[in-house]
């Protein structure tokens, strides 16, 4: 079979682990955050949609990870790379922006990635991103009493 290596879309493996890395360590990141969240956040509702977030979280750690091991044969170095803030409206405010920019970037791996399962991974871990933008926003929106 031939491959037309300048598609733009043709990637080395060596750069989509390094994208899968990097998702690994936002997520590691995003659980940190999303857990101290937890712990400050007054509603029911808002708990239960941090928790069912940090599930969904944990679960795309867990398959990137796995598609790490499969690409560089060696488990990830999970690094702190981004500081959680302090108030529950800049926590709000930081987990919108992130997840949205992850949507965008989990696209980006899925529609790159020449492996389909790599690529439904990543759609469906940005489908659920997108759906966690939604909730924070709403929660950023949300008046407080």
């Amino acid at each position: 079979m031939y491959y037309d290596y300048s598609y733009p879309f043709s990637r080395q493996p060596d750069n989509l682990a390094g994208d899968v890395l990097k998702a690994i360590n936002g997520e590691f990141n995003a659980i940190q955050c999303y857990n101290k969240l937890l712990k400050i956040v007054s509603t029911e509702k808002e708990k239960e949609v941090i928790r069912e977030i940090i599930i969904d979280e944990n679960n795309h750690l867990e398959k990137f990870t796995q598609i790490y091991y499969n690409l560089a044969g060696r488990q990830p170095e999970i690094t702190r790379n981004k500081d959680c803030p302090k108030g529950i409206k800049e926590i709000f405010e930081f987990a919108f922006e992130d997840e949205q920019e992850t949507t965008d970037f989990y696209l980006d791996i899925a529609d790159q990635s020449e492996d389909v399962r790599i690529s439904e991974v990543f759609t469906r871990a940005s489908a659920d991103e997108q759906n966690h933008a939604v909730w924070f926003l709403y929660f950023l929106t949300k008046p407080r009493l």
